[in-house]
């Protein structure tokens, strides 16, 4: 089937690879389109107009065509609105940027994962200095990671027990784990309360999901909230068929240094 060319598409840069001297392949998340793959020929010229556009994490408006699995890029240009995350949310974001690319199939459009990936990108590089970054900045990627799941069918319902459908006890603590989905926790194992797994239930069906996931998320308490943060690493690096996410990796030795 003939693709038709696509104008002013909202779009961010996944991440590139060099493709010959001059030229390089995009992976793009695209919102009506989903995750598609480009060439930018003559992006890394010094004269080329996509030479200072083309970065991760940035807002973009894309133009391009063809009938190819790497289709051909022909316009970009960025939409403003933030400035580049630094630090420990840059490596943040290129996290995000790491689930995408391994969870999400080419083609696939979702508009409202690409609309919580924006918000996401906005909290990294807007979240103030000090404790307070870090705790914004967990309660956004905490409900990316929920939302993601869910949209590619990863999550079970959080408000009834997998293999049983039995509703959930308030006080009970229930785990959420890969191949069972939820279930009454163990002896030791990190866990939520029944009333807080369908807290996040209710806040990824609200017409808004993210910012009231964020909102969940952070009114979590602090010990709630370290145990979501290993059940969803641990679903996550299943479903990704890895032990440990690259960025997430990097994130470790730079904190070790």
């Amino acid at each position: 089937m003939k693709r038709s060319s696509v104008l002013h598409e909202p779009a961010y840069v996944l991440h590139r690879y060099d493709w010959s001297e001059s030229s390089l392949i995009l992976e793009a998340l695209t919102r009506h389109h989903g995750r598609i793959a480009l060439v930018a020929k003559g992006a890394k010229r010094p004269s080329s107009s996509f030479r200072p556009v083309l970065l991760p994490l940035q807002p973009l408006q894309l133009g391009y065509g063809g009938d190819a699995e790497i289709r051909t890029l022909k316009s970009a240009e960025w939409m403003g609105g933030h400035v580049m995350p630094t630090g420990e949310a840059l490596l943040s974001g290129y996290y995000l940027n790491e689930l995408l690319i391994r969870l999400l199939a080419r083609d696939d459009a979702h508009p409202q994962l690409f609309d919580a990936y924006a918000g996401a990108v906005q909290v990294l590089a807007a979240a103030p200095e000090g404790s307070a970054q870090a705790s914004v900045q967990a309660s956004a990627l905490r409900a990316f990671e929920l939302l993601l799941l869910r949209e590619v069918g990863l999550l079970p319902a959080l408000d009834v027990q997998t293999s049983t459908l039995a509703p959930l006890q308030d006080a009970v603590p229930y785990a959420l784990l890969a191949e069972a989905g939820l279930r009454e926790a163990g002896e030791g194992e990190p866990a939520l309360a029944g009333g807080a797994w369908r807290t996040l239930h209710r806040s990824l069906d609200d017409s808004a999901p993210f910012a009231a996931t964020v909102r969940a998320v952070a009114e979590l308490p602090a010990g709630a909230s370290a145990a979501l943060r290993a059940q969803l690493r641990q679903l996550l690096n299943y479903h990704c068929g890895v032990s440990t996410l690259r960025t997430r990796q990097l994130m470790r030795e730079l904190q070790d240094l």
